[in-house]
């Protein structure tokens, strides 16, 4: 049997202006926006060339909900962005003005750095070994 994780529901305040930060601070590709009505939408974002997971940008629709906004997981790194050019993608995401709450770092598993998204969820940049250039 085969398995894999298709998508991630992530807690927004607002579609568009996520769809904005997604798509235009981190080259994600919309793939789809699909009106539900009732102001509820399917919006779907993954990184280029991504295969198997994307994003549901999903809005908060209560007070729990909106509380959860930025902090789905109590503070800890919630994504890993892998790439296969750590350096090319953390000078684009400074220019941006992306915010990196830890520097980048030679780890065991690969050059890493940690940046917020635009609720404060803490994600690795990470190119892993088994795609750096040797």
């Amino acid at each position: 049997m085969k398995q894999t994780i298709a998508r991630i529901a992530l807690l927004v305040d607002d579609y568009d202006k996520a769809i904005e930060f997604y798509t235009k601070n981190l080259d994600f590709i919309l793939l789809e926006d699909t009106d539900l009505g009732d102001g509820k939408r399917w919006v779907i974002v993954a990184p280029p060339g991504s295969k198997e997971c994307s994003l549901v940008l999903a809005k908060a629709d209560d007070e729990k909900q909106q509380a959860s906004v930025g902090n789905q997981t109590g503070g800890r790194v919630f994504l890993f962005l892998y790439t296969d050019d750590f350096w090319r993608d953390y000078y684009k995401m400074m220019e941006r003005k992306i915010k990196f709450v830890r520097s980048p770092e030679k780890m065991p598993y690969g050059m890493v750095a940690v940046f917020e998204d635009l609720y404060g969820n803490m994600w690795d940049l990470l190119e892993p070994v088994e795609v750096q250039q040797q």
